[in-house]
C-alpha cells in the first residue's frame, strides 16, 4: 500500500485509539486466570492479535466482540502443538517466553524476520537462573523454553528493554516458591513495568515493588478472572497532536485519561517546552498549530515517542537534540536511521550519534517517498511531516497496523488530503 499525503490543514476531532499496552498485559493476565474475563475496549491490532493467537496456542480463547474481548481459559495452559508464531511484537515474543517457562511443556517461539533481530538474550539467562531450560539463537529469536521456574533470586538489567522486568513480574506468581527480581542500573522506561504491576493487580495479583522501581518480590498467587477497561493510546494519539501542532486548526483528540500511567503523556510536555498551544481537560486534548521552538529532550523513558518527536524538530525554528535514543535500533527497525535518512530526503539537515540526533529545523520542506522500513511509527511520523510539504509518498503504508489499524482513515477525518493506491 502506497500511501500520497498532500499539503493540508487539519480541523475536528477524533478519538485516540485504546492503549496496545494495556491491551496486551489485560490479554496475558486474563489468559493466566482460570475462567472467562472480559476486556472492554480492547485495541484490535496486528499485534494484539499476534498476542491472542500465540496465547490460543496454550489453549486460551479469545473472542473479539463489539468493544470488547472475551478471555477464556479451563484448566492448565495446555502443551503448544506447533511453532508459537509472535509476528512482529516484541511484547508478545518476551511476555510469552516468560509464561511458557511457567510450564513444563517444551515450546518454540518465533516471529517475523524484523522480530528475530530483538534481543532476548538477558531474559533467558534470568528465565534459567530460575530453572527453566531457555535456549536461543546466540541471544535472538527463535526461543526454545521448558520449565517449570522454581522462584528464587534473579537479577535483569535494565537498559536495554523494560520487557525483560514485565515477562518476569507476569511469570513471578506462577513459580512454585518466592521470587525476588533485581534490576541491575537504571531501569529505563518504567512506567511500562508500573503499567504492568497495575494491571496484575487487576487480577488479584500484589508485586511488592521498591521505590525506586528496582527491586520486585512476588510469592505464589493465583490470577483471577476479571473484567478491565482499556484506555486511550497516549503512543498513538502522540501523532494526530503533533500532526496538529504541525498543520492544524483546532483538533481535538478525545479519550485521553490525564491520570495515566501511560509513559507517552511526556509528549505534552515537549509540546509545551516547544510552545505549541495546548489545551487539556480531564478527557480530550486540543493542539493547534504554532510556530515551534527547538528543545533538547531526552526521551529515554519514553522511546516510541522518539519518530514524532524529530517530526516536531525538523519544522522547528532552530536546532534541536533528541537524547536517550541507542535503545531505538533494535525496534521494528533501526528508527535513529530511519528517521534521520528520511528526514534527509526532506530536506531537513540533522547529524546522528550513538545517543542522540541533532536536527536543524527548516521553515520549507520538500516532497519525499519515504520508506519506513515496515515501522508503524516511522510511517506516522512522515505522515505528520506530510501536511507542510507540496506531496509525501509512505511505501508499505499498511504497517500503521501494527498499532493503529484505523490511522490513515482518522487523519483523512480530520481533513488531511490522504491518497491510499
Amino acid at each position: 500500500m502506497e500511501i500520497t499525503i498532500r499539503h493540508s490543514s487539519l480541523d475536528g476531532s477524533v478519538r485516540a485509539p485504546p492503549s496496545k499496552s494495556c491491551t496486551h498485559r489485560a490479554l496475558f493476565c486474563a489468559a493466566l486466570a482460570e475462567g472467562e474475563s472480559r476486556i472492554h475496549s480492547p485495541l484490535t491490532c496486528d499485534d494484539t492479535l499476534a498476542t491472542a493467537q500465540a496465547l490460543s496456542k496454550l489453549g486460551v480463547r479469545t473472542s473479539w466482540n463489539d468493544g470488547h474481548a472475551n478471555v477464556t481459559r479451563h484448566g492448565e495452559l495446555k502443551e503448544p502443538s506447533g511453532e508459537i508464531f509472535c509476528g512482529e511484537s516484541g511484547t508478545t515474543l518476551r511476555f510469552m517466553t516468560a509464561i511458557c517457562a511457567t510450564t513444563p511443556h517444551q515450546a518454540e517461539i518465533s516471529g517475523r524476520s524484523s522480530l528475530l533481530r530483538r534481543p532476548v538474550e538477558s531474559l533467558a539467562i534470568a528465565l534459567g537462573k530460575l530453572g527453566a531450560d531457555c535456549k536461543t539463537n546466540h541471544g535472538y529469536p527463535p526461543v526454545r523454553v521448558k520449565g517449570p521456574i522454581h522462584g528464587g533470586s534473579v537479577e535483569v538489567p535494565g537498559g536495554i528493554s523494560s520487557q525483560y522486568v514485565s515477562a518476569l513480574l507476569l511469570a513471578a506468581p506462577l513459580a512454585k516458591s518466592p521470587l525476588e527480581i533485581t534490576v541491575i542500573g537504571r531501569l529505563e522506561s518504567r512506567s511500562y513495568v508500573e503499567m504492568t504491576v497495575e494491571m496484575q493487580s487487576k487480577f488479584g495479583v500484589q508485586i511488592d515493588a521498591a521505590d525506586d522501581v528496582t527491586r520486585f518480590h512476588s510469592e505464589n498467587q493465583v490470577y483471577c478472572a476479571s473484567d478491565v477497561e482499556v484506555e486511550g493510546d497516549w503512543s498513538s494519539a502522540a501523532f494526530l497532536l503533533a500532526a496538529s501542532a504541525i498543520a492544524g486548526e483546532n483538533v481535538r483528540v478525545e479519550g485521553l485519561v490525564q491520570d495515566t500511567i501511560q509513559a507517552d503523556q511526556y509528549l505534552l510536555n515537549i509540546l509545551k517546552r516547544m510552545n505549541a498551544r495546548v489545551n487539556t481537560d480531564p478527557g480530550s486534548v486540543t493542539v493547534e498549530k504554532s510556530r515551534l521552538e527547538p528543545i533538547e529532550v531526552d526521551i529515554s523513558d519514553s522511546p516510541d515517542l522518539f519518530p514524532v518527536v524529530c517530526a516536531l524538530c525538523a519544522v522547528a525554528d532552530g536546532v534541536s537534540k533528541v537524547t536517550g535514543i541507542r535503545r531505538l535500533r533494535i525496534k521494528e527497525s533501526d528508527r535513529v536511521l530511519a528517521m534521520s535518512n528520511g528526514l534527509k530526503e526532506m530536506g531537513v539537515k540533522n547529524h546522528e550519534s550513538h545517543d542522540s540526533l541533532t536536527i536543524s529545523g527548516q521553515s520549507i520542506l520538500r516532497g519525499a517517498t519515504i520508506d519506513p522500513h515496515r515501522d508503524h511509527r516511522i510511517a506516522m511520523a512522515f505522515a505528520a511531516l506530510g501536511l507542510c510539504t507540496n506531496e509525501i509518498k509512505i511505501v508499505d503504508g499498511e504497517c500503521v497496523g501494527k498499532s493503529y489499524p484505523s490511522f490513515w482513515k482518522d487523519l483523512r477525518a480530520l481533513g488531511a488530503d490522504v491518497i491510499v493506491a
